[in-house]
């Protein structure tokens, strides 16, 4: 049984969000964004969008602290009213591999399955060399819809391509 609960996130987790995001891109590949890209306002801003139009939910530990964290929202013209996208997932490092991202896939898409028939398709993005996440969200059943290449600049210098993916809605 795991030591954590998959609940939604509250306006005050913004401090432990801001942790828990810093611990991960402190990783190489660990997020898009760089260590000095988690910024109190990034935090925030996801926070805030997430709890008014979307979902943020954590995996809160005995001790009240994260073990991971997922959001998404809707783009915001009303033509994309049926997307959810601008996803993030963030596991933090001590507890990777251990089935905390699985969990927090498993309830957002639980959520959108069961409680959102209005949602057609959740979105994401993964980098080409981070062969390890495409194959995870295969997993959960999203889907390769291309390749962006270029778009994302590499750690090591140069750049490659971004991979679109996306979860659909069976038809009924």
């Amino acid at each position: 049984m795991p030591d954590y609960a998959i609940e939604p996130a509250r306006a005050d987790d913004a401090a432990a969000l801001l942790s828990l995001y810093r611990a991960v891109a402190a990783i190489e590949g660990g997020l898009a964004r760089g260590v000095d890209e988690i910024t109190p306002d990034y935090v925030g801003g996801f926070l805030s969008e997430a709890l008014a139009h979307g979902y943020s939910l954590v995996a809160r530990l005995a001790d009240g602290s994260l073990a991971g964290e997922i959001h998404t929202y809707p783009m915001g013209p009303k033509k994309f009213a049926h997307v959810l996208g601008e996803l993030t997932i963030a596991v933090h490092p001590a507890h990777q591999g251990a089935g905390v991202g699985r969990a927090l896939f498993r309830r957002l898409m639980d959520i959108v399955e069961h409680e959102r028939p209005d949602i057609l398709r959740v979105e994401l993005g993964a980098q080409e060399s981070n062969a390890r996440a495409i194959a995870f969200y295969e997993s959960l059943g999203f889907v390769v819809e291309g390749r962006m290449t270029g778009r994302v600049a590499s750690v090591g210098g140069g750049y490659e391509a971004d991979i679109p993916m996306a979860w659909l809605r069976p038809a009924r």
